[in-house]
């Protein structure tokens, strides 16, 4: 188990995006644990937002919602692609 802010951390080295995730619809706080975001490899970015929820996150942390953030800490729409998102931190 690790501090979610570790989660956090790892997601943005594998996945190259930003989350917030939530339990019960509020943030989590930063001392909680959780357990290790287990991927190496970043999800191919012709993927959806919505994809990678079902497919890793809720597969590591069942129970548990997410957000995922744009550059500009918008919340990423199910239906973009992930991409789209990662792209979004390269324009600045």
């Amino acid at each position: 188990m690790v501090l979610r802010k570790t989660v956090n951390r790892q997601i943005w080295r594998c996945e190259g995006f930003e989350v917030k995730i939530k339990h019960d619809g509020r943030v989590i706080k930063s001392n909680c644990s959780l357990p290790v975001y287990t991927y190496k490899n970043a999800l191919k970015n012709v993927k959806s937002v919505a994809q990678w929820k079902i497919d890793r996150f809720s597969r590591c942390y069942p129970g548990y919602e997410v957000d995922v953030l744009d550059a500009k800490g918008k919340v990423a729409r199910g239906k973009t692609k992930l991409g789209t998102v990662r792209d979004t931190y390269l324009e600045g």
